[in-house]
């Protein structure tokens, strides 16, 4: 396995580590580092909202508050009732969820890229050319998953959990579900931009590849709530797919990699219930 890690990643290991060096040895790299700083801090609040914010509900007494705040009883009513509306049925409670995701792990780290930093969004892994070189690690990756995503797709806690939006029959199987299955894909490329993108690409310039491992804790732990054999999972795919971006210089075959493992795990487990084939 580490012979085989070798030959794909260790020229990129050994690029990484050698700019890093040259950077922290340079003038820049003895002052203190704002991008890291700014990246850091970023994650750290982009997270907490994410959080505090996956839910409708969870929001309501801050907006009611600050409505009431700055405008009065009726608009805080308003508020909370426009608030209750997303929390009405699965559907709007996952497309909230959705929408934060896209906010905290997309528009947030934008914003700091081009206006905090004023750097290019290519350089945090966006950038399309040159993506498919690392196509070989993802069909690897991709017959390694297959077999473990049908396996614990037969275990309670994993039946229980996938697919998030939750269907019993198979008429429900519909419109709703597709959009639904829409979104999660494109919450992927969102996340993946986060780690391995925005926290990645921009701390390996003074963390070198520990860069990777950096994002990896923080990847970890927005497992947290997932079954435990998903969480240890995600220490592993968060190194692989940092180094991946890293290789590549992109997130697009990582996003493709988690889409597949996401997709293949929702559809897998509705066929261990009997909703599909």
């Amino acid at each position: 396995m580490f012979p085989l890690f070798r030959r794909w990643f260790g020229y990129t290991i050994s690029e990484v580590e050698a700019n890093a060096r040259q950077f922290r040895d340079s003038p820049a790299g003895q002052r203190p580092d704002t991008k890291t700083i700014w990246v850091l801090l970023t994650a750290a609040v982009a997270l907490t909202i994410q959080n505090y914010a996956a839910h409708p509900t969870f929001v309501q007494p801050l907006a009611g508050f600050l409505a009431n705040l700055f405008d009065g009883p009726e608009r805080e009513a308003a508020v909370r009732r426009v608030l209750q509306r997303w929390g009405s049925d699965r559907l709007s409670e996952l497309l909230w969820w959705f929408g934060v995701a896209v906010l905290c792990y997309v528009i947030i780290p934008i914003g700091v890229i081009r206006i905090a930093l004023r750097e290019r969004l290519g350089d945090y892994g966006l950038k399309l050319r040159g993506f498919t070189a690392g196509w070989p690690i993802y069909l690897a990756f991709v017959a390694f998953m297959v077999p473990l995503v049908w396996a614990f797709s037969a275990e309670r806690h994993f039946q229980q959990t996938y697919p998030f939006y939750r269907v019993m029959s198979r008429a429900e199987i519909d419109g709703d579900f597709a959009r639904w299955e829409f979104a999660y894909a494109l919450q992927f490329v969102a996340l993946e931009f986060f780690f391995r993108g925005f926290m990645v690409h921009g701390t390996k310039h003074r963390f070198g590849i520990y860069s990777v491992f950096v994002m990896t804790v923080p990847y970890c732990m927005i497992h947290f709530q997932k079954p435990l054999p998903e969480c240890f999972a995600s220490i592993v795919a968060g190194v692989v797919l940092g180094f991946m971006s890293l290789k590549t210089r992109s997130i697009w075959l990582g996003a493709a990699l988690h889409i597949s493992v996401a997709w293949g795990m929702d559809f897998a487990s509705l066929y261990r219930r009997g909703l599909i084939g």
